[in-house]
C-alpha cells in the first residue's frame, strides 16, 4: 500500500469483482481523495454478509461491474473533504449502507428509517456527483451500497457514515454495519416484541441469530428457531432460542407445527432467509387475530408472494424491515454503546477472523453453512 498525504491518491489492495460468478481478484487500485462532503476511511475490518454473496452470484439485477463489494465494516477516518465538519482524522467509524441525510421525506418521518439518497434502489455504484473514487489502471471501478468495504481504503459521503466510541472493538462492531442491526432491530424496532410473548425465527444465519438476540433482550418467553441445518441449533440456543426445529423432520407443514407449539401461532414471526416459501410459512405461523410477521430476508427481485387475503383480514400484520428500522446515523453509535455496556454480545456471531486475502474462502464458508460471520482483517502495517 502506498501512503499519501491528505488530498492525494492512495494506492492500496482491494478485492475487485470484475463480473458475476467469478472469484474475487486482489488488485492494487487507486483511491481518489474525498471531494466536498466526503470522507476517506481506512477500513480495519469487514465481514461477509449474504447480500454480498447475492451480488457475487448476480442476483442483484441493477449492479454495475466491475465493483468493490462489502458493506459491513469498521475503520478510521484518514481524510475529509471540503465542508465536512462532523468528522476528523482518527475518528473510529462505521460506513452506513442506509444513509441518513436528515432532509428527505423518509428521514423526516419518525416512522421510517429509509433515506431517499440511498443507492440500494438505483444501484448507480457512483458517488453523488456520478463519478467513482476507485480506479484500476485508469479503469473505473464501481462502489457498492454507498460503502464498499472490501478494500483497504474507501470513500463515502458523510451522510453514509457515523462516528462510534473509540473504545469499541472494531473487529466485533463491524457487524453492526448490517447483519446484527438488521436482525436485532427487526425484533426491537419493527416488531416491538413485548415481554412474555412467543417468537419464531426462520433462518439461523447472522441475521436470524441477531433476531433471536433481539427477542431475548425484549423479554420473549418462547423463542423457536427454524432451520434445515441442525448444526446451527447449538448456536441458536446459545444466543437465546428456547427450542429448535427442522422442517424436514415433519410430515405436516411447518406452520402447523409451530401453531401447535405456540397454542395458536406465534405472537411474532421473523423470516430471515429470503425465499417465498419461508415468507409464507412465517406469515402463516403468526397467531390468528393478532400475530405480527416481519419479512427481513432478501428475495430475488422477480419473486412474487401470493396468499389468501383472509390471513390479513383476520387480524395478522405483515411488515417489512430494512436495517432493523434504525435511523442509521442515530442508531449505530447507540448500538456500539449498548455493545460496550454488554446489553448484548456479538462474540457468538463471529465464527472466524481471517486475513483479507482469504476472501474467496470466506464466501465458501458462508455458502456451506460453516460460518455465521467471517470477519476479514485488512492487512496493512497499522493492524
Amino acid at each position: 500500500m502506498e501512503r499519501a498525504s491528505c488530498g492525494q491518491v492512495i494506492k492500496c489492495k482491494a478485492a475487485v469483482c470484475w463480473e458475476p460468478n467469478k472469484p474475487f481478484s486482489i488488485e492494487e487500485i487507486e483511491v481518489a481523495p474525498p471531494k466536498a462532503h466526503e470522507v476517506r476511511i481506512q477500513i480495519k475490518y469487514t465481514s461477509i454478509c449474504r447480500s454480498d454473496d447475492h451480488a457475487v452470484r448476480g442476483r442483484i439485477s441493477n449492479l454495475k461491474f466491475p465493483i468493490i463489494l462489502g458493506h459491513e465494516g469498521s475503520g478510521v477516518v484518514e481524510s475529509i473533504g471540503e465542508g465536512v465538519t462532523n468528522f476528523q482524522t482518527g475518528d473510529h467509524v462505521i460506513p452506513l449502507y442506509i444513509p441518513q441525510c436528515g432532509e428527505c421525506s423518509c428521514c423526516l418521518n419518525p416512522e421510517s428509517n429509509f433515506c431517499l439518497k440511498n443507492d440500494l434502489i438505483q444501484g448507480k455504484g457512483l458517488m453523488a456527483d456520478n463519478t467513482s473514487r476507485f480506479t484500476y489502471k485508469g479503469r473505473v471501478i464501481h462502489h457498492f451500497m454507498s460503502s464498499s468495504t472490501f478494500t483497504e481504503y474507501t470513500v463515502v459521503n458523510e451522510i453514509s457514515l457515523c462516528r462510534i466510541d473509540s473504545t469499541a472493538n472494531l473487529e466485533k462492531v463491524c457487524l453492526i454495519g448490517c447483519g446484527f442491526s438488521t436482525g436485532y432491530g427487526a425484533a426491537i424496532n419493527t416488531a416491538k416484541v413485548k415481554p412474555g410473548t412467543s417468537c419464531v425465527v426462520f433462518g439461523l444465519g447472522g441475521v436470524g441469530l441477531s433476531a433471536i438476540i433481539g427477542c431475548k433482550v425484549s423479554g420473549a418467553k418462547q423463542i423457536i428457531a427454524v432451520d434445515i441445518n441442525k448444526d446451527k441449533f447449538s448456536k441458536a440456543k446459545e444466543v437465546g432460542a428456547t427450542e429448535c426445529i427442522n422442517p424436514q423432520e415433519y410430515t405436516k407443514p411447518i406452520h402447523e407445527v409451530i401453531t401447535e407449539m405456540t397454542n395458536g401461532g406465534a405472537d411474532y414471526s421473523f423470516e430471515c432467509i429470503g425465499t417465498i416459501d419461508t415468507m409464507l410459512a412465517a406469515f402463516q405461523s403468526s397467531h390468528f387475530g393478532f400475530g405480527t410477521c416481519v419479512i427481513v430476508g432478501l428475495a430475488p427481485p422477480t419473486s412474487l408472494i401470493s396468499f389468501s387475503p383472509s390471513l390479513l383480514l383476520t387480524g395478522r400484520t405483515l411488515k417489512g424491515s430494512v436495517f432493523g428500522g434504525w435511523k442509521s446515523k442515530d442508531g449505530v453509535p447507540q448500538l456500539a454503546l449498548d455493545y460496550l455496556s454488554k446489553k448484548f454480545d456479538l462474540d457468538p456471531l463471529v465464527t472466524n477472523v481471517m486475513p483479507f486475502e482469504k476472501i474467496d474462502e470466506s464466501f465458501e464458508l458462508l455458502r456451506s453453512g460453516e460460518s455465521i460471520r467471517t470477519v476479514l482483517q485488512m492487512t496493512d502495517e497499522d493492524n
